[in-house]
């Protein structure tokens, strides 16, 4: 039997509030590729290039959940892969981007760095050494 390729994955987060969501992937040059409704949206897909996360606000009772608030040791909520990490960590720091972890080898074998979005995701952006 043939198999059928996969395309791209995009992580799909809860999110507080959208606006402010957009407004913090916008920062490191995402760009809103759709929102709805066209009224008082709820729901976006923001991408850079190949990768694209989907924010979607719930309401008041439905919290974000990032991983790292249910265990330490697997902090990561999205692994976006960057074949030179050290030139978009460059990028952020001019563009006064926080980061949660600077830019460092890992005991996993990776290069890369941590940010953590407004309502806690952590991303990783980075590659295998």
């Amino acid at each position: 039997m043939s198999r059928t390729s996969l395309g791209k994955i995009s992580p799909f987060f809860i999110v507080g509030e959208l606006s402010p969501s957009v407004a913090f992937y916008k920062q490191l040059g995402f760009e809103v590729r759709h929102q709805s409704p066209e009224e008082d949206p709820f729901f976006a897909i923001v991408g850079r290039d190949d990768t694209q996360i989907l924010l979607k606000e719930i309401n008041e009772d439905i919290n974000p959940q990032p991983n790292s608030t249910r265990h330490p040791w697997a902090r990561w909520d999205a692994f976006i892969r960057v074949e030179n990490p050290d030139a978009l960590a460059a990028e952020f720091t001019e563009a006064s981007i926080r980061f949660a972890r600077e830019l460092e080898d890992t005991e996993d074998g990776l290069r890369g760095f941590e940010l953590r979005d407004n309502d806690g995701y952590v991303l990783f952006f980075g590659r295998p050494r």
